[in-house]
This record gives structure tokens, C-alpha cells and sequence, in this order.
């Protein structure tokens, strides 16, 4: 049977500064463990403490640029662009720009804050 979801729930993000992270389908909003889905706002000037989640991320940016930094280098994410970073793979995202970003973050499974695994646990 299909789920409308309504609205989102508001999540707490960790990181440098408040970011907005709007979680549609997921653990909190849908009760769904098999994939994520959540539209993040994302100030000037945040960064998030790098992490080994133990899910895949696909992340579409929507307006703004986010810097997605990894092992195997840095990348800057500008609107109308994508990125994939694999589960078990070291990453840290930021927004660096003036402008900030918003973004849509699909991750599989569904993000949990005990599979992030952030550099300060």
C-alpha cells in the first residue's frame, strides 16, 4: 500500500554551525530502515565532522556548492551536480561559499546516527 508523507521531520545535523535537515522518507519521518531521503539547508561557512558511515550517500546539489572532501581527494558539488560516496569510505562535507547550500541526500541503507561513526566517537 503507498505512503504519502506529509511533511518532513526536522533532524538535529551535526557540524559547525545549525544546518536544517529535513528528513522525508527514513528511521524518523516514514520508519524506514532501507534508504533515506532528507533536503538539507546548509549555512556559509559549515563543516561536519568527517565520518566512515556504514551506508552510501548520493547527494544532488541543489543550489549553492558543498565541498565533499575524501581520502582520494576534494570535491566542490556545485548546483545541478551529484555525487556518490561510498559506504566505508572516510568523508567530510562543508559549505565553504557565501552562499551556503541546499542539497537532497539520499542514503542506502537509511542514515542512523550509530552507522556515521564521526571522527570525535
Amino acid at each position: 500500500m503507498p505512503i504519502k508523507i506529509s511533511k518532513p521531520t526536522i533532524v538535529e545535523a551535526a557540524g559547525s554551525k545549525p544546518k536544517k535537515i529535513e528528513e522525508y522518507i527514513g528511521r524518523v519521518n516514514s520508519r524506514t530502515s532501507d534508504l533515506s531521503i532528507a533536503r538539507m539547508v546548509s549555512p556559509s561557512g559549515w563543516v561536519e565532522p568527517g565520518q566512515k558511515p556504514e551506508f552510501t550517500e548520493y547527494t544532488l546539489v541543489l543550489k549553492g556548492m558543498l565541498r565533499v572532501n575524501t581520502e582520494s581527494g576534494e570535491f566542490n558539488v556545485h548546483s545541478g551536480e551529484a555525487i556518490i560516496v561510498k559506504e566505508k569510505e572516510w568523508v567530510q562535507y562543508s559549505t565553504p561559499t557565501e552562499e551556503g547550500a541546499e542539497y537532497i541526500a539520499v542514503c542506502l541503507p537509511a542514515f542512523s546516527p550509530d552507522m556515521v561513526h564521526r571522527d570525535d566517537e
